[in-house]
């Protein structure tokens, strides 16, 4: 049988919508994989076998750079976190949280400024700017940013995590138009309700693909995902010219005497707030053994 090389679009009701040169064919899943322990994720580069019919069956899932377990997402480049600057203000360590476990997973972060408009977002975007996370700022009213967005998107596999409120399906849609999002009520497109069965989807937007999760909080992440401890200190990036320079070998970042994360915390050049957040998410990461992290999905760091 002839067998072709494409990505997951779409999971539903056992069935996996594989895009293989110009065309998307419905595929069920070779048995093989239940025997594994394994499920095609959508953004999985997969081998299928075509049956007669036009159909197929998946055979083989390629190797994984990433998946995240909620949504089920595999080979991520990037996650867009969207916050709003006002109306709600942003929470600085469930974003810190999000960004760490963006940055375990090997997903880079981009951190989306909302509601300009309506607040001052210098100093927000300041602080994500210094810690070399990309940040770009939008305001809902005028559309200016949406643009910057856009591009980020291009020949990348993006999905976007943000609470509700804060304006991530109308910047879907001004990204673009379309999607149908809704901001409320029936997405036109999808034909769901904010309340019905989601699957997760991807799309074509501007030469990459965006995943439709609409419904992609915070809680989804935090629920899911976890790093151990020893691991969190290369989940910060801003401490990675200074983790080498302490003067005992295994320093926490936390309170140890000749820390070099420290003293540049005391120089200014680590904003306070993400240095409390990892401090929170250190004492927290104590109590997490290692076997609670088996059943979670590749691309964690080693």
């Amino acid at each position: 049988m002839e067998q072709l090389e494409g990505r997951i679009l779409k999971a539903l009701g056992g069935f996996y919508y594989v895009e293989a040169g110009e065309k998307v064919y419905e595929c069920r899943a070779r048995g093989l994989f239940r025997k594994q322990d394994t499920t095609p994720l959508v953004g999985d580069r997969v081998r299928i076998e075509l049956t007669e019919e036009g159909k197929g069956y998946v055979v083989e899932i390629l190797p994984r750079k990433n998946s995240l377990i909620r949504p089920p997402l595999a080979n991520l480049d990037q996650l867009l976190f969207v916050c709003s600057v006002a109306d709600p203000a942003p929470n600085l360590f469930v974003l810190d949280k999000l960004i760490a476990l963006a940055e375990y997973k090997d997903i880079e972060p981009v951190v989306v400024a909302t509601k300009t408009d309506l607040g001052e977002s210098a100093e927000f975007a300041g602080t994500y700017r210094r810690a070399g996370i990309p940040v770009i700022e939008v305001c809902n009213q005028t559309g200016e940013g949406a643009e910057q967005v856009r591009e980020a998107l291009a020949g990348r596999l993006s999905a976007f995590c943000g609470n509700s409120g804060v304006g991530k399906s109308s910047l879907l849609n001004r990204v673009d138009p379309r999607l149908e999002l809704p901001t409320g009520g029936i997405s036109q497109k999808l034909g769901r309700g904010r309340h019905t069965t989601r699957h997760v989807e991807l799309f074509h937007v501007q030469g990459g693909l965006v995943a439709d999760t609409p419904g992609f909080s915070s809680v989804d992440l935090d629920r899911c995902e976890t790093i151990l401890k020893d691991q969190l200190q290369f989940c910060f990036r801003e401490f990675a010219p200074y983790q080498d320079r302490c003067r005992f070998t295994g320093c926490s970042h936390t309170r140890e005497k000749g820390c070099a994360v420290l003293e540049a915390l005391e120089r200014g050049e680590i904003a306070p707030s993400r240095h409390e957040s990892y401090k929170a998410l250190y004492e927290s990461a104590k109590n997490i053994k290692e076997w609670k992290q088996k059943d979670q999905g590749e691309g964690g760091r080693p």
